[in-house]
C-alpha cells in the first residue's frame, strides 16, 4: 500500500525539488548583484553565459511558451510525464518572471497530471466492501 502511494507521490514531490531549485537559480544566481557585478567584470567566469542564457530566456518568454507547448501536449496525449513535464516548466517560468503563462502552464499540468493518477489508481477493497447493502442487519 505504501509502495503504491509513493509511487504516485513522486511527481508531486520531483515537482516540490523543482520549486527549490527555481527558486534558488532565481535568488542566488539571477538577482544576485554581487554575480551580476561578477560577471559584468571584463574576466568574467565562464558560468556567466549560463546565466546571461537564463536572463535571456525570460526576457523573449521562452520559457512561457515551452510550458504551454508541454500543457497543450499533455492535453493530447495520455502521457502522465508529459503533464508533470507542463507543470514543472510552468513553475520554472512562473518563478522565473513570466507569472501569467506559467500559472496557466502550471495549472493545466497539475490538473491534467491528477486527472492521469486518478484515472489509473486502483480501487481499494475496503471501499468495495463498505458500499455493499446487507439485507438483514
Amino acid at each position: 500500500m505504501k509502495s503504491t502511494r509513493w509511487r504516485w507521490g513522486w511527481p508531486w514531490v520531483l515537482l516540490l525539488a523543482v520549486v527549490l531549485g527555481t527558486a534558488w537559480l532565481r535568488y542566488s544566481l539571477i538577482e544576485s548583484h554581487a554575480i551580476g557585478q561578477q560577471c559584468d567584470a571584463v574576466n568574467a567566469p565562464a558560468w556567466c553565459g549560463g546565466r546571461q542564457w537564463l536572463i535571456v530566456g525570460f526576457l523573449y518568454h521562452a520559457y512561457g511558451v515551452a510550458a504551454l507547448l508541454a500543457a497543450a501536449l499533455s492535453l493530447l496525449s495520455q502521457r502522465p510525464w508529459l503533464a508533470w513535464l507542463a507543470a514543472a516548466l510552468g513553475v520554472f517560468a512562473f518563478e522565473l518572471y513570466d507569472f501569467e503563462i506559467g500559472a496557466v502552464a502550471l495549472l493545466i499540468g497539475s490538473l491534467r497530471l491528477l486527472r492521469l493518477q486518478a484515472r489509473v489508481a486502483p480501487i481499494e477493497p475496503h471501499r468495495q466492501r463498505q458500499q455493499q447493502v446487507q439485507s438483514q442487519p
